[in-house]
């Protein structure tokens, strides 16, 4: 069951919209998640032990699926990009009641906070608007240079912190960048043995381990000390990241047109949406069956 879990963290994870973080938490492990990270990294010795075998399940299911997700969706982004984009779109949309829902306890009474929800509006198109890589029309990342490789590091640490917050996906957060397809590509030829992209997707992984250590301990604080601010500003940064979405087809290899309401697909929104429907069904029938 944890490997099917870790499974499905992947499947959000790979793509922008919802966060892998997102997923436990309508699957009902967030908080148990959060906290084995945290004592795995900076533990005792005995809270190591406990929390290690509980994570290495959920890392196989996420590998597994991570590198389907990637060979899959690199080849389908330049010809059906805006079906997909309207699929996250509709992931997107649906998560966002979804968490209100689930912490409307925390929420309620705490409407003040939600000023931290139009600060995590405002960050999605401030970062896209400063960000001199989403500008360009391709990142080549066979191209081992240290401009690219310190921004690739920079973007691994916020895309691993916002990944595990329950609500923006770091994929969307490289779609802000300008390096979800660049970096999704990348994983799928190196699955073909094209090894020219593995150094700047090491600099990529060190970056989200750096990002893992300290964001880990951090969430888990504020959780537990700033939980509405904390879901605030995630619901914040979800709705913020349907502009990322939008502009999507823009980062491609070959820039496409950003979606609008022709190019908007509709059967795929439903889609997306009933997919978490699905999630949030299935965890509500396993806590009646656990009560």
């Amino acid at each position: 069951m944890d490997i099917i879990r870790g499974a499905c963290m992947a499947i959000a994870d790979s793509v922008p919209g919802v966060s892998g973080g997102t997923i436990a938490f309508l699957l009902g492990f967030y908080d148990k998640f959060i906290s084995s990270v945290d004592d795995l990294l900076t533990g005792t010795m005995e809270k190591r032990k406990a929390a290690f075998p509980f994570l290495f399940k959920l890392a196989i299911g996420w590998a597994a699926a991570f590198l389907i997700c990637a060979v899959i969706l690199a080849n389908l982004f330049d010809t059906y990009i805006y079906e997909i984009s309207s699929l996250f779109i509709g992931l997107t949309v649906c998560a966002v009641p979804i968490v209100v829902m689930e912490e409307k306890k925390a929420l309620k009474s705490h409407y003040l906070h939600s000023i931290f929800t139009v600060l995590g509006i405002a960050v999605v198109p401030l970062i896209m608007y400063f960000n001199p890589v989403s500008h360009e029309s391709s990142v080549d990342l066979a191209q081992i240079s240290p401009g690219l490789g310190l921004f690739l590091f920079i973007a691994a640490v916020l895309a691993v912190s916002v990944m595990v917050l329950p609500g923006i996906s770091g994929s969307t957060m490289l779609l802000i960048m300008g390096l979800y397809v660049p970096l999704i590509s990348a994983v799928s030829a190196v699955v073909h043995l094209q090894l020219q992209y593995v150094p700047m997707l090491i600099i990529f992984g060190l970056g989200m381990i750096t990002g893992l250590v300290f964001i880990s301990k951090l969430l888990r604080h504020c959780l537990e000390k700033y939980r509405s601010q904390t879901i605030y500003l995630s619901i914040g940064l979800l709705i913020g990241s349907l502009y990322a979405i939008v502009l999507g087809a823009t980062t491609l290899d070959v820039p496409k047109p950003a979606m609008s309401i022709e190019t908007f697909s509709i059967l795929f929104f439903l889609l997306g949406a009933g997919i978490l429907a699905g999630l949030q069904y299935m965890k509500k029938r396993a806590e009646k069956k656990s009560t």
